[in-house]
């Protein structure tokens, strides 16, 4: 008899052992360990203690059944009891009075038959406790948690030992206290192996959240994109998963699966840590990493004094009457005024370049100036290499006052991305001949914005460096696809999109719930400088209109409208001026 008691009780370990492991909750995996233990000695309390990082054992789960007592784990009730202390506050001295820190302290099981009958530990508040509610705590059997380090993780203690056939409190039996020590080994090691999952997964959090944030704080323009897109995206997989209509039929998501799009979400615009602050911040037609209006404005400068000292030379050598020359030079200075005024109003980029606005800048650049001094000292090694292109002419000089030279253009260093061996990924955009250019009349005639073919190029290109740098990512297989939730948020339904041009058919759900979350973000911020946020109602008209040229998914769009999720949104990150009534209907069925 006493022998199938022992090999039930191994079977149950073995099972314990397997359970343990499976279990991926924290809260469950506590409390199946305190449970399994109970239910192995059949004890009637016990508590399991997790050691901190200060050297103290908190409280985590505490069950009596006899009290019906049972808090922390899945329960939801707190325990409010303060962590027993491991060393001394004062003196740091080790605690050797409590019965918990005691076996801390040793990693020694400590196995008590009779609480009231020994005077080896302090159990003053177990006694106060046993005289509020008329329990009488009796045996305890107190087993330290160890790691596979060897390391104390927590303490696991158990409470009066019941005798199945009496029903009386007995001592824990030197048979089933090897048992107990085996279940808390396994214990602590299933315990500490999710403890260390957990952590890789918050510091794993903690640093996609932090490049989010860099990227954010690197622009003004950003603003809290990147914080915001994620909870918006969440937000509607949350609706698309309870609709059971059209697309979303049967549509769910595992625990697996949310984290997955968690970070999808977290790192949709990770490659912009590879854009430079000075295109995405590019506020005028000119400016690079400064305004070069300020160079064209010394070259009028140059050209207005220039014409004084014509007409002074002139009346020094008697060319005409004073009248006639003073009213050539005014008129001339007043040209030249004019002029600029056009050329400062063009690089704003806030009126479009019409043929007849580009054909007087042309003109305009034709206006010649003298350079004296040499132009290739005091450069950077880039910029003179590109100077060197061309022989240096000499001095002085004359120049146009506005030009497109050979050193504005920027070479593309990097292979063609349209060549197949250096397109792994199957991007599909029309890459520009060369990476920037510099040149001043091409840069203001810039039909609409302030940025030109190869800028534009550039910002898009964050997306592609997104699906670069998190396709090198070792992703194990149940994230497999965060570059995928990533690397669509700028695809469009029809095919038109960057920058694989994928279809709606190509695309997953997510990605799709993505890119309709990328835009209403983008289109609602507030903190961003070159634009005035739009109100709720006009950000989704524009999206109606995305919606009919098949930019982006309708079904989705309806459901962002009629789940109420665009009017939550709003309530929780727009500012109070931007909302306003949406008559929904307009865009449903």
């Amino acid at each position: 008899m006493a022998e199938n008691i022992k090999a039930d009780r191994f079977q149950r370990l073995i099972q314990i052992g397997i359970a343990l492991s499976a279990e991926r909750d924290i809260n469950r995996l506590m409390e199946t360990i305190l449970l399994e233990a109970k239910g192995l000695c059949n004890a009637d309390g016990g508590t399991l203690y997790i050691r901190t990082d200060m050297d103290s054992l908190k409280f985590e789960i505490m069950r009596t059944d006899s009290l019906n007592i049972a808090m922390g784990g899945t329960t939801g009730k707190d325990i409010n009891f303060p962590p027993v202390q491991m060393y001394d506050p004062e003196t740091s001295e080790p605690n050797a009075k409590q019965v918990a820190s005691a076996a801390a302290l040793t990693g020694e099981s400590i196995n008590i038959s009779d609480a009231y009958e020994t005077d080896d530990y302090d159990f003053s508040g177990t006694k106060k406790f046993d005289e509020q509610t008329g329990y009488r705590s009796k045996s305890f059997l107190t087993v330290p948690l160890k790691n596979s380090q060897n390391e104390v993780i927590g303490v696991l203690q158990l409470l009066n030992a019941i005798d199945s056939n009496t029903n009386e409190v007995i001592a824990f039996s030197e048979d089933i206290q090897p048992l107990i020590e085996a279940l808390s080994s396994q214990a602590a090691i299933a315990l500490d192996n999710r403890q260390l999952l957990d952590g890789q997964k918050r510091l794993l959090d903690s640093f996609i959240e932090l490049i989010a944030s860099a990227i954010d704080a690197k622009s003004p323009y950003t603003g809290g994109h990147c914080q915001r897109v994620p909870e918006l995206t969440k937000m509607m997989a949350q609706a698309a998963c309870d609709s059971n209509e059209g697309a979303f039929e049967g549509f769910d998501l595992n625990e697996d699966q949310w984290y997955e799009l968690h970070i999808g979400a977290w790192l949709h615009d990770c490659g912009k840590v590879t854009t430079p602050e000075y295109v995405v911040d590019k506020a005028t037609k000119l400016e690079t990493i400064y305004d070069r209006i300020h160079e064209v404005r010394t070259r009028f400068e140059v050209v207005k004094r220039d014409t004084v000292i014509d007409y002074l030379k002139a009346l020094i050598e008697n060319k005409g009457p004073d009248e006639e020359l003073r009213a050539k030079m005014e008129q001339r200075l007043a040209k030249l005024d004019d002029d600029f005024a056009f050329i400062a109003e063009s690089n704003l980029g806030g009126e479009f370049m019409a043929p007849e606005r580009i054909e007087r800048l042309q003109e305009i650049g034709t206006i010649e100036w003298t350079r004296t001094l040499d132009d290739r000292i005091g450069i950077s090694f880039e910029e003179l290499k590109r100077k060197d292109q061309f022989p240096a002419p000499p001095l002085p000089t004359v120049e146009k006052l506005l030009d497109d030279r050979v050193d504005h253009v920027i070479a593309r260093e990097e292979a063609n991305p349209d060549e197949a061996e250096n397109n792994p990924f199957n991007f599909k955009m029309d890459v520009p001949k060369n990476k920037y250019n510099l040149g001043e009349v091409y840069n203001l005639s810039i039909g609409r914005g302030t940025l030109t073919e190869e800028e534009r190029y550039k910002i898009n290109d964050h997306i592609v460096q997104t699906i670069v740098m998190l396709e090198q990512l070792p992703f194990p297989k149940q994230l497999a696809r965060v570059p995928e939730y990533a690397g669509g948020h700028h695809e469009k339904m029809d095919g038109t999109g960057y920058p694989r041009k994928l279809t709606k058919d190509e695309m997953s759900l997510p990605a799709r719930i993505m890119a309709i979350a990328d835009i209403f973000e983008a289109l609602t911020a507030s903190d961003r400088p070159y634009k005035p946020p739009k109100k709720l109602s006009d950000a989704i008209k524009i999206m109606s209109f995305m919606k009919k040229d098949a930019h982006i998914d309708g079904e989705i769009f309806e459901l962002f409208l009629t789940s109420g999720i665009y009017k939550e949104y709003a309530e929780r990150f727009l500012d109070p001026m931007q909302i306003d009534e949406v008559d929904i209907s307009r865009y449903v069925g």
